[in-house]
């Protein structure tokens, strides 16, 4: 464990790995659909109840130093309680994975390569995922560290190079279809905080487990700025979202970047470095996935695993018989999942366990 250490930055990139891999897919376009014209103050409000949420976990999870939320599963309810636990969560990792891994490769298809079959596309990531998870966890996070300022930093580019095509008209109304639908149907987006379950596995690998608040406010805080440039692009640039493209409709935007008569078809840059964060999103979820295997199973290499989550990845990833389903999984199901397993489920694991600690103090007291 000690060479799986990693440091604050290090842990806010793994966080918001998250955020970036939903938003090159159709999460932006989700939100834009609950919410319209009043999407920014939309993120606003939930963007607080996400922060308030992550700094619930961080204190309910704080009280068990060193333990994950499969630890601590263990400690509420024993080994098969643990198991379950650990079952649902790697169904999350691998059912996210394997959303992520068809719609972009929807994307590439429709975009590089119409001719060939989809299969081929996942197969290249699935092997990705199968090399990367060769090497220690803490490998892969570093590469993560540093193409999360890359990443960072070409949203940002993609927002201020669009400028020019901005009409600031298109945030009327304000309130949208009404306050119903800003804060009450648009509770909804808080589907796009789905990072905040990283925060669950942290504790073990962090060099400095008491700066765990300072890791969850600042990567809910970068990920609502990140989220508000990539929604905030789509909003002023489209007046319809039938406008935009239905597979990465941040690519949509970044088709209309131009500086004079050499810089021109930047997307292509914009896909290269999109396809390098999708590589280090599914080697992330698909090692915590066989992470948790090697817990269940009390082993002492979790490497063989991997091989044993790339391929279920690859295997429902592959279920979908089209475009459309594949779209739903993403837009509806992964919504669903991050509200029963991230907030409801992980929250209420940690409250338990928590009520279950002081009673043990107590009785001990007496």
């Amino acid at each position: 464990m000690a060479n799986s250490k990693i440091t604050v930055p290090e842990a806010i990139a793994l966080v918001l790995t998250v955020f970036v891999a939903h938003s090159i897919i159709s999460m932006p376009q989700d939100i834009l659909a609950t919410t319209k014209s009043s999407t920014l103050i939309n993120l606003t409000y939930v963007a607080v109840i996400a922060l308030l949420i992550g700094i619930l976990i961080y204190k309910l999870i704080k009280n068990f130093p060193s333990c994950d939320i499969i630890d601590i599963s263990e400690y509420l309810g024993g080994k098969v309680f643990k198991t379950i636990i650990g079952f649902i969560f790697m169904f999350y990792f691998i059912f996210s994975s394997s959303v992520i891994i068809r719609n972009f490769s929807e994307g590439l298809k429709e975009i590089f390569y119409p001719m060939t079959n989809i299969v081929f596309i996942l197969l290249a990531f699935a092997i990705t995922c199968c090399i990367t998870n060769r090497f220690e966890f803490s490998t892969n996070i570093k590469v993560n560290l540093i193409l999360m300022p890359i990443i960072l930093i070409s949203i940002l580019f993609l927002f201020t190079s669009n400028i020019q095509n901005f009409s600031l008209r298109r945030v009327l109304p304000i309130l949208g279809d009404g306050i119903y639908s800003t804060f009450i149907t648009g509770l909804g987006n808080l589907g796009a905080f789905g990072g905040i379950v990283i925060l669950y596995f942290l504790p073990p690998f962090l060099k400095e487990p008491e700066k765990l608040k300072k890791i969850t406010i600042a990567s809910i805080f970068i990920g609502t700025v990140y989220l508000f440039l990539c929604v905030g692009t789509l909003l002023f640039m489209f007046s319809y979202l039938d406008q935009i493209e239905e597979l990465l409709p941040l690519y949509s935007a970044s088709r209309y970047i131009e500086f004079g008569t050499f810089l021109q078809r930047l997307e292509s840059v914009f896909l290269l470095i999109w396809v390098l964060e999708i590589a280090c999103y599914l080697s992330i979820f698909t090692k915590l996935s066989s992470l948790i295997l090697k817990k269940m199973c009390n082993c002492n290499d979790s490497r063989p695993f991997a091989y044993i989550t790339s391929v279920l990845v690859f295997s429902i990833s592959v279920l979908p018989a089209n475009n459309a389903i594949a779209g739903l999984m993403e837009s509806m199901v992964y919504k669903y999942l991050v509200f029963a397993i991230v907030f409801f489920l992980g929250i209420s694991i940690l409250l338990l366990a928590n009520i279950k600690k002081r009673r043990t103090l107590n009785v001990s007291n007496k």
